[in-house]
């Protein structure tokens, strides 16, 4: 069995973006978070997704040359989408449109095992795999209803150094409270907290 990570950058009052689904406010300087972050990600052998993030990922990672492409090319994918096996033929044409050079695993994005069915259904599927966890990255919708329904074996949560106000919230569609144990904690040297949980 594969435990199911969420993985989330979130302020300090609890937001995973700005009303908008603006995130600028996470990507920080701090080069001690963002290795922690690629080693953290480089430990999965999956990464899933909602439809929104995937395409909006896809697009990006394959010809990124950020710390991050690595991982986020090379490891397998799993997309959540209604949209059925055509959500892959977006990533081809998105891939087919790029002026700049194509990554090592980047065709990985157009292979991704398209998930249609239930959701807990889907996800116990996934989860009965053999080797390293995997990390689900969002967006919202699809994080809160992976946390709403309780297929969260460990939160991964990286708290940024700000407060935004307002936003969009992770925890919002909890029936209950959810009392979580903390796992590990780790500051970074720029502000932000790398937060482990697993639920209680």
């Amino acid at each position: 069995m594969r435990d199911l990570i969420l993985k989330m950058a979130i302020s300090i009052d609890g937001f995973v973006s700005d009303p908008d689904g603006r995130n600028s406010w996470m990507f920080g300087a701090d080069q001690e978070a963002k290795a922690w972050g690629v080693d953290y990600i480089s430990n999965a052998s999956l990464h899933i997704m909602g439809s929104r993030s995937f395409q909006a990922m896809a697009n990006y990672w394959q010809t990124s040359t950020d710390q991050f492409a690595p991982p986020m090319n090379q490891i397998p994918k799993a997309v959540f989408s209604r949209q059925g096996q055509a959500i892959l033929g977006n990533v081809n044409m998105a891939a087919a449109g790029q002026s700049a050079e194509l990554q090592a695993g980047a065709a990985s994005w157009a292979k991704a095992y398209v998930a249609t069915g239930n959701l807990a259904e889907e996800i116990a599927k996934l989860k009965a795999g053999e080797g390293k966890p995997i990390i689900a990255h969002g967006g919202v919708s699809f994080a809160r209803s992976l946390v709403a329904q309780g297929l969260v074996d460990q939160f991964a949560l990286i708290v940024a150094p700000v407060v935004l106000g307002n936003g969009l919230p992770l925890f919002c569609e909890l029936a209950a409270p959810m009392p979580l144990k903390l796992i590990s904690s780790r500051a970074f040297p720029g502000g932000a907290v790398a937060q482990i949980y697993r639920p209680v």
